[in-house]
């Protein structure tokens, strides 16, 4: 399957930089226990990056997938995407945090080192009151994500070939009951924590991105370069409805709108993010980086200063996207994305 040209022309890789910077903000706020007002909670979550990272990545892992389907192709350009910029994050870890006094030279690290590097992220207690408790929080959406590449090819190999968009529609709706089901009956200690950490709750966001992405969203004219309509039609939802609806059912709701708004910001003036950005994609580093900054700050009692952090967060990414990820991008095998020489 190929995509056309003005399937790659989109503005993905803006939209995941604002995601990322959502998240450094919430996680600011988060950990350094700044009280907002009800008011400002409602506008920091208009957008918040981790529901958007997981659309967007279901929406171009099905692509690419359905591109080339060759297990070995698949497996090589998701271990190529999301694994060399977590061993670098990871090393830079243990070097940062060693400068602040902490020994890695202990049994713990044994089982742990192993255990990042191949994403199975956790703090390990010799770190657990380091920071905020956490070696880098940010982390915890690895996991999940590879959740997601393990389980999309399984997905398309289950479904009817005739009837491929039908079965997904049934795993939507499947997927969202259960996390509509997880949040309603909550779960409490170790059981809580462990469906946390799983796909079940979070599923249903990277498959609606699978079905618009077969659905080809971005030729219809109700999404194409329509994205005004579609940020004012979530944002009259978002900021008028909450009292009105059930919390969890309006959540629900508000993401499924918000994967419109985001396909749609994608294919709307679709050149903005190769013009601003250059083809540069720092996303995946300020996600990984900033828990790590944060965490540091904290311990080492520095007056966390939010431009500061996100400055130096974004000088970590730019880092890591050309000396790290980069390089290794490019040498992924039908790549759906455009990678300048420059």
């Amino acid at each position: 399957m190929e995509f056309k040209q003005e399937f790659k022309v989109n503005n993905f890789d803006l939209l995941r930089l604002l995601a990322a910077t959502q998240v450094i903000v919430d996680h600011y706020f988060q950990h350094l226990q700044i009280s907002l007002s009800d008011f400002s909670l409602n506008i920091l979550y208009l957008f918040p990056g981790v529901p958007v990272f997981f659309i967007i990545s279901g929406y171009l892992i099905s692509a690419s997938y359905e591109r080339n389907n060759s297990i070995s192709t698949y497996t090589r350009n998701r271990i190529l995407r999301i694994f060399p910029g977590l061993w670098g994050c990871i090393f830079i870890t243990i070097i940062l945090i060693t400068i602040t006094g902490i020994s890695f030279i202990n049994k713990q690290v044994i089982a742990w080192l192993p255990a990042q590097l191949i994403g199975l992220i956790y703090t390990p207690p010799f770190l657990k009151t380091y920071g905020f408790g956490s070696y880098n929080g940010s982390l915890w959406t690895i996991p999940i994500e590879l959740q997601f590449y393990i389980l999309l090819p399984f997905c398309y190999l289950l479904a009817p070939k005739k009837y491929t968009n039908y079965f997904f529609y049934v795993l939507l709706t499947v997927f969202l009951v259960l996390s509509f089901l997880f949040q309603t009956i909550g779960f409490t200690g170790k059981l809580e924590k462990i469906i946390s950490y799983s796909f079940i709750p979070h599923f249903y966001l990277f498959l609606i991105g699978v079905i618009f992405q077969r659905l080809q969203l971005y030729k219809h004219a109700i999404i194409n370069n329509k994205a005004l309509y579609w940020v004012i039609a979530y944002l009259v939802y978002s900021l008028t409805l909450s009292p009105i609806i059930e919390p969890i059912t309006f959540t629900l709701i508000k993401n499924v709108l918000l994967a419109f708004v985001v396909i749609s910001l994608a294919y709307t003036l679709p050149e903005l993010a190769k013009k601003l950005l250059r083809t540069n994609d720092i996303s995946y580093g300020i996600y990984i980086y900033h828990g790590l900054i944060l965490t540091i700050m904290i311990q080492e009692k520095v007056n966390v200063n939010l431009f500061v952090l996100i400055l130096l967060t974004y000088i970590l990414a730019y880092l890591s996207w050309i000396c790290i990820e980069k390089p290794f991008i490019r040498s992924k095998k039908h790549t759906i994305r455009v990678i300048t020489t420059n």
